[in-house]
Formats: C-alpha cells, sequence, structure tokens
C-alpha cells in the first residue's frame, strides 16, 4: 500500500514526487483596510473570525503597524513588499498626481515605477518562484506567474477587462487558471465579497498547482464596506468573517503545498476612522485664487493644488520656487487652523514630508482630524458636514490608522506579542523566513535571531 501510494504521488507530481520533502512556501494574504482590533479584540466586536484568531496562539502579531505617510492602499503595499518608505520606493499615493485629469483617474498600476527591490525581485534573485494574485501594483511585475491588479471601468467583469486581465497576466496563465478553477476570474473593479471568494479560489489553484514558494494575495471586500459605512457596521463585521474563511481556505491549501507546513501571514494596510465632516481644500485654494475653472468646474489653471483625499493630502506648488504662491498657501493653511472646530490636526512643511517618508516633491502635506476626510468637489462648501462613512489616509502618527500583521509557520515563535512595529519591517521580516535578502530594506528581521526551519 505504501509503495501504491508513492507510485500514485509520483504520477501525481506531487511532493514526494522526487523523494524529497516539500519546500515551505511563504504566503502573505493583504485584508485591505483591516485594523489589529478586529483579531486582537474580536469578541468586543462580536465576531467570529476562528482562522485569524488561530494565529494569536500558534503564531506571532503586532498589536499594531505603523503606518507610512500617507496611509492609503497603493502606497502602504509597495512598503509591505520593498520594506522602504514611499519617498522611496516612488509610489507616493493611489494614482500619480495629476492636476488636469488627463491621466483619466489611472492608478499606480506598473511595477516599473517602484524604485526598489521587491520580495518577488529577491525570490527571483534566489532562484525562487513567484506568484501574485491581485496585489497592487504588479502590471509587469518579475513574477514567474502574475495576476496583476488593474481595472479600465468602474464596473465588474466587462469583457474589455476581461482580456485585459488577460492580457497582462503571465502569458497563458489566466486561462489555464480558470479552467482549473472552472470559474472565471474576477475582472474590472470587483471587489465585493463574491469577487474575493473567487480571487482565493485562483490562490488555492496557484498554490496547489505552480507550489511557489512566495505567494501574495490580495481581498478588498473588507474596505469597500468599511468606505461605504463605517468602522464596525454589521455589514463590515459580516464581510470579515466571510474573508475569514477565505484566509483559512488559502492558508489550508499552502500546507497542503508545502507537506504540511508553510509560512503564512495576514497583512492590511490601514485601519479606518469614522468620519462625519468633510474637507474641501481645492475649493478653498479657488478661493484664494490658486485654481481656476472653466464653465463646467474643470481645471484650466492653477498654481497650487492638493493631491489626495482621504485623511491627509499633499498640496503641490506649480513652481515649486513660487515663494509668493507658498505664502498665500500658508496663510489658507493658517486660517484653517484656527477655526474654532478646526477640521486640521497637523500641516507637516516640506521638509518634514521627506523626513516622514511621503510627498517628497510637496509644499506642505495637510493632516485633518480622525472625524474629518479631504474631499475633491470644488465650487461647494469648504468644510460641512457629511454623511458617516469609514476613511483612512490620516497621518501615521495615529494609533487609530495601525495596520495589521499576524504570521505563523517555521521559524516562527508561537504565542509571540511583537508590540507595535513598523510596516517597513514586514517584507523584510517575510524574506528572512524565506531565505533571501531584501536589498536596502529600512525595516528590521523581526525573527533574525529565531532558528529558522525550512
Amino acid at each position: 500500500m505504501t509503495s501504491l501510494i508513492a507510485l500514485l504521488l509520483a504520477l501525481a507530481g506531487g511532493p514526494a514526487a522526487a523523494g524529497h520533502a516539500a519546500a515551505v512556501p511563504v504566503v502573505m494574504i493583504s485584508i485591505d483596510g483591516m485594523g489589529p482590533d478586529y483579531v486582537l479584540e474580536a469578541d468586543r466586536h462580536g465576531l467570529k473570525v476562528p482562522n485569524l484568531r488561530r494565529f494569536l496562539k500558534e503564531g506571532a502579531w503586532a498589536h499594531g503597524v505603523k503606518g507610512v505617510l500617507p496611509t492609503v492602499t497603493y502606497a502602504s503595499h509597495t512598503t509591505l513588499v520593498t520594506g522602504v518608505s514611499p519617498a522611496r520606493h516612488g509610489i507616493l499615493y493611489n494614482e500619480p498626481y495629476d492636476p488636469l485629469d488627463r491621466n483619466k483617474e489611472g492608478w499606480y498600476w506598473y511595477a516599473e515605477d517602484i524604485h526598489a527591490p521587491a520580495l518577488w525581485d529577491a525570490a527571483r534573485e534566489a532562484g525562487l518562484d513567484t506568484a501574485i494574485v491581485d496585489w497592487p501594483v504588479t502590471v509587469g511585475a518579475r513574477a514567474r506567474w502574475c495576476i496583476p491588479q488593474f481595472w479600465r471601468t468602474d464596473f465588474a467583469d466587462m469583457p474589455d477587462d476581461r482580456k485585459l486581465s488577460r492580457l497582462l497576466s503571465s502569458p497563458g496563465l489566466l486561462a489555464e487558471a480558470e479552467r482549473g478553477v472552472g470559474a472565471a476570474y474576477p475582472s474590472g473593479y470587483a471587489y465585493d465579497v463574491a469577487a474575493d471568494r473567487r480571487r482565493a479560489a485562483f490562490s488555492v489553484w496557484m498554490l496547489q498547482t505552480k507550489q511557489p514558494r512566495l505567494h501574495l494575495a490580495y481581498f478588498s471586500a473588507l474596505d469597500e464596506e468599511l468606505h461605504d459605512t463605517w468602522p464596525g457596521s454589521p455589514r463590515v463585521l459580516a464581510a470579515l468573517e466571510e474573508l475569514d474563511a477565505l484566509v483559512g481556505e488559502v492558508r489550508a491549501a499552502a500546507e497542503r503545498a508545502g507537506g504540511g507546513k508553510a509560512v503564512v501571514a495576514v497583512v492590511s494596510d490601514h485601519s479606518h476612522s469614522r468620519t462625519t465632516r468633510e474637507l474641501r481644500l481645492n475649493e478653498a485654494l479657488r478661493q484664494a485664487g490658486l485654481i481656476t475653472l472653466d464653465g463646467h468646474g474643470r481645471t484650466t489653471a492653477w498654481k497650487a493644488m492638493a493631491w489626495g483625499t482621504g485623511g491627509s493630502a499633499a498640496i503641490m506648488l506649480k513652481d515649486p520656487k513660487d515663494d509668493a504662491t507658498r505664502r498665500t498657501v500658508s496663510d489658507v493653511l493658517a486660517g484653517l487652523t484656527a477655526l474654532a472646530d478646526s477640521p486640521i490636526q497637523r500641516v507637516l512643511d516640506g521638509a518634514e514630508a521627506r523626513e516622514a517618508g511621503g510627498f517628497p516633491g510637496a509644499a506642505f502635506v495637510v493632516g485633518v482630524k480622525l472625524d474629518v476626510r479631504i474631499a475633491s468637489p470644488m465650487e461647494e462648501p469648504v468644510l460641512a458636514v457629511g454623511l458617516p462613512a469609514g476613511e483612512h489616509g490620516h497621518l501615521p502618527e495615529n494609533p487609530e490608522m495601525d495596520a495589521s500583521f499576524l504570521v505563523v509557520g517555521p521559524g516562527v515563535p508561537a504565542g509571540r506579542d511583537l508590540g507595535r512595529i513598523d510596516m517597513r519591517d514586514v517584507a523584510p521580516t517575510l524574506a528572512g523566513l524565506l531565505g533571501v535578502r531584501l536589498a536596502g530594506a529600512e525595516g528590521r528581521d523581526l525573527f533574525a535571531s529565531v532558528g529558522k526551519e525550512r
């Protein structure tokens, strides 16, 4: 019977095919928007998240992960794979600066814009295969198997977005994966629980079929529900319970691929705060004569403009040497700060922003209070009451913006509370668990002194 099982495994190309133990995969799963309290204080929220809570017993976790400036998805996810701040890796926000809207709301989709080595680069140099399913900023990433994050429209499963997904993925990969999974990949802007469930199936297929040493997976339904409602809402909690099940499925697939062993990390990019006020920074700059609109509300000229929405924004000058405009902007911000119920938490000048690792070309960075969100419309009140909504992007000095980090597997001490860590620590830590070196990382390997079994 034993020889028959070995023969069947060999014919299937399984771990025993070459008579060696399976290599231990390293898997990073991102749950966009998940604050650490949803796991560490699950009972307080009434949450049933058994797969996430397993990490607290079997692995290590952070009480919080101090994020980057700004605490938004694309800047943060790039730090999670490079171990450096946005000012260094080059993904400064979700979308590139585009004051005249010529890029038509294009995002930082392309891996060539990352100016620091990423985990997939380090794995490739070590001769290890990497797989990616929907991780941000991965179009053209040098991974062996990649289904990158990209959309052309704001709708799910549009025919042209399907074509783009096939074209931008590794050659032939998406068609092969769809046959293996038995379902279409969720192309376009598809970020609800149903789409995440389908993406999880593709991650499971990738782990079982391709058996990469490094795998990156991304889920966004929680973040969408947080924006549409608010932190702790019934819809948010229901979404997280669904995602917990997907984490369990991906972890199980990774452990099967690794012969019973896998390093699995669950991370996030930021948390959310409940906001009820809106600040329209560009309207304040327009009223100061720094932005000109046509009769259709489109920008035709500008001297200074805010880049970013949510909890913070950079103020960019068209001419960085225009001291008169800089003084006008400073006066506008001073006026907002002096209001009796000011929306401003803190204003950083350009040097302070660079020191904080974000927006290196900004004249100022404006961080608003946790109940405030920066909105983009102009020709409306500068400060107004808005509907309750979850928001992020606030300054990383606020623990309320902290992200999550949970990790389990060989080389990870069980029951280890890591305290509050820096987001730049995640990539070098996973590189260490993978057995590769991530050149230039600003963070530290949290388990450098722990003997690692691979």
